[in-house]
């Protein structure tokens, strides 16, 4: 008996010890590089002209860096009829201020409904279905791999996430490491960033494909019942020794989507009122997270929510959100 409670008592000091070197580890701040992550039919959906929101978060917040998809849902909406006419137009904005792209393809892409697949797929055979989204990522990476704008491609967005989440039925996680090999094929001049969830995930399988490993970074979240979740407890240097231990170099680790605005289960910023949505995303919060990720070790941050402060600005009156993260990124 008294063995057993020597060995739990040596656990527990283990636990103890580590968390306290996590601490200690967390307590330098690096020097980050803020990207902005950005959804023209979100931006849509609040109300605002996509156009004008883009243009004024290229020039007036002054992004390095910026996330934006091809999604196949929105450039095939007929099949073999090719419209990239927005894509165009958002690397064109992005070359002429010099702001470097990662360019999402495939089946899954940043915001709901996380699958952006045409309808038209839906009664394709498994067969049909690969060679169809096989030619969308070739004709999309053909047309942009020379562009001037494009810094990386991003291939799927958290391609292995093992909960079920968004209306994905039919996306097939199995052609994922084709698609990469066939964007690598394609285009050997640009790399690729894999992306997977902080906190829901080993990191393991994203980590073996591409050559840029992207995290997600939500600090609070709301569960289906609406209980209020927070990751408060858990140091910034956790992220960097899972990296380190998973042999991901830190200068090719990144912050693919740092949480910015509220977290939404069925609900959004039109159907929530404005004090829930403080209750998972505040100034305070926001600060909070800014300062967290300094302490991480990555060198680039790609912020998640800029259509939301948009819509706080030209909706309810409020620019607070989009001047304070305007000076972070400057």
């Amino acid at each position: 008996m008294k063995k057993i409670l020597y060995i739990f008592l040596l656990f527990i000091f283990l636990i103890i010890a580590f968390y306290l070197f996590l601490q200690a580890s967390s307590l330098r701040r690096y020097k980050v590089n803020y990207g902005l992550s950005f959804n023209q039919i979100y931006t849509n959906y609040l109300g605002l002209d996509w156009r004008n929101v883009y243009q004024d978060m290229i020039l007036n917040l002054q992004p390095k860096y910026i996330r934006i998809a091809a999604m196949w849902s929105e450039v095939e909406k007929e099949k073999g009829f090719y419209d990239f006419a927005d894509v165009d137009w958002m690397m064109k904005i992005a070359a002429e201020n010099n702001v470097k792209v990662t360019l999402v393809v495939g089946q899954k892409a940043p915001r709901w409904p996380e699958c952006h697949v045409p309808d038209w797929t839906n009664n394709l055979t498994t067969e049909e279905y690969k060679k169809e989204l096989f030619e969308y990522i070739k004709t999309t990476v053909e047309r942009y791999k020379d562009n001037s704008a494009l810094e990386l491609w991003q291939v799927e967005n958290e391609a292995f996430i093992k909960f079920k989440f968004g209306n994905c039925l039919n996306y097939k996680s199995e052609f994922v490491a084709e698609e990469v090999a066939l964007t690598k094929k394609l285009d050997e001049k640009h790399w690729i960033m894999m992306t997977d969830s902080g906190e829901l995930s080993t990191w393991m399988t994203a980590s073996k494909y591409g050559d840029i490993f992207g995290s997600t970074l939500y600090r609070i979240v709301r569960s289906p019942s609406g209980r209020i979740w927070t990751y408060d407890l858990l140091p910034p240097a956790f992220y960097r020794i899972k990296a380190m231990l998973l042999k991901i170099p830190l200068e090719r680790f990144y912050i693919a989507e740092l949480q910015a605005e509220p977290w939404f289960n069925n609900a959004d910023p039109l159907t929530e009122d404005l004090a829930t949505q403080s209750e998972t995303m505040n100034l305070e919060r926001l600060k909070k997270h800014f300062d967290y990720a300094e302490r991480i070790g990555v060198n680039r941050v790609y912020v998640w929510g800029v259509e939301w402060w948009y819509w706080l600005k030209e909706k309810q009156n409020n620019p607070n959100y989009l001047e304070y993260i305007k000076n972070k990124i400057k």
